[in-house]
């Protein structure tokens, strides 16, 4: 059977990377690559849907986004192309970001095993890889933690391997809530509640660290109940934004009582450290 390849410019930002492979997933996409530039789904024939290709990116939520072209792919094991194309990340030489297809590697003090499928979260991003080398150097013993957008729930997998103690992972994407247990079974873990929400399920839970990788506008109408879960001299960790959004980030977290700390970035993307 055919496959097709639709390349697309490269979504302006994590939250719209996630949208656009999610609704291309329910059209009939199964399989997604990156590169600098571009990205890439593809689809087999049975699948193929022009109209409602279209009809997508003429969503405001994807504006910015287009079609740059549509090819047909030569015959081939496409799970092996992805599998052979998907590199695992290292950050800090201490802590490897893997897919269930590659060995395991001791050498690492974290050897994460993360099933991507259509979840945001396998390091491979910037806003990603910078959290995971922020928290490296935290310490998490003992302490409650929230992973707010937790996409794959890598942070919160990385965090009750550094020590954390209560764990709680929230997302309001469906694929990724499934995608998480998926994630937390294969590093052995039993004990991170994962839940599908928003900012609202926190409830009245208080934490000790907050990780929150979304974007910035979720990040600015979301930070007041971020702030209200921590208790106080916790620290948050906020990225999925840009060089240029770093300023607002600080002025909301300063109206909320936050102290900025300190920021990493890479690519024009921020990872920013505040404490309460």
């Amino acid at each position: 059977m055919k496959t097709w390849e639709y390349a697309f410019t490269m979504p302006g930002s994590d939250i719209q990377h996630d949208m656009l492979t999610t609704m291309l997933g329910n059209i009939g996409f199964d399989s997604f690559m990156d590169d600098d530039i571009t990205l890439k789904a593809y689809c087999t024939e049975d699948h193929r849907d022009d109209l409602a290709v279209e009809e997508l990116l003429r969503m405001e939520v994807f504006h910015g986004i287009h079609l740059l072209g549509v090819e047909e792919m030569p015959d081939k094991d496409w799970n092996e192309v992805w599998e052979a194309s998907y590199q695992p990340v290292v950050v800090n030489e201490r802590c490897r970001v893997r897919a269930p297809f590659h060995d395991p590697d001791p050498s690492f003090e974290f050897d994460l095993v993360i099933e991507p499928k259509m979840s945001f979260g396998t390091a491979n991003h910037e806003t990603t890889a910078q959290i995971i080398q922020l928290m490296l150097e935290t310490d998490f013993q003992g302490k409650d933690v929230l992973d707010m957008g937790s996409g794959t729930a890598v942070l919160a997998i990385l965090a009750k391997k550094l020590g954390a103690a209560k764990t709680v992972a929230i997302d309001n994407d469906e694929w990724a809530y499934n995608n998480a247990f998926t994630n937390v079974a294969l590093n052995g873990i039993d004990d991170i509640k994962i839940v599908l929400g928003d900012a609202n399920a926190i409830g009245d839970e208080r934490f000790d660290i907050v990780l929150a990788n979304i974007n910035r506008n979720i990040l600015l109408r979301d930070m007041n109940r971020y702030v209200e879960a921590m208790r106080q001299g916790a620290h948050i960790f906020f990225s999925g934004f840009y060089t240029e959004d770093l300023e607002s980030i600080i002025t909301e977290a300063s109206r909320l009582g936050l102290h900025y700390v300190r920021h990493l970035s890479k690519n024009n993307w921020v990872a920013a450290e505040f404490e309460k």
